[in-house]
């Protein structure tokens, strides 16, 4: 099965984009949760000491904007890779 690149993109790019929407809103709704869920991912280190939520859309904005053509780039690869290593 072949994967074609610029659809694998787009996929992954629409998946972040729409993760990290909801990511920003479960975040402004349930702060707490969100500290212990991002402090479960640091092997419990205690991240409250360290961090505060900038809710600001600047931020926002920015991290959507890289996170999305990151994800859009990871899936691009990962396509072309994939069908490389099919046809061996």
């Amino acid at each position: 099965m072949k994967h074609e690149p610029n659809a694998t993109a787009n996929a992954a790019a629409v998946t972040v984009a729409v993760l990290y929407v909801v990511c920003r809103i479960a975040i402004a709704l349930f702060p707490d949760l969100a500290m212990s869920v991002a402090q479960s991912w640091f092997h419990g280190l205690e991240l409250s000491k360290v961090s505060s939520w900038n809710l600001s859309m600047g931020p926002f904005i920015l991290g959507l904007v890289t996170s999305v053509i990151s994800a859009w780039l990871v899936g691009y690869v990962f396509a072309t890779a994939y069908n490389y290593f099919v046809k061996r």
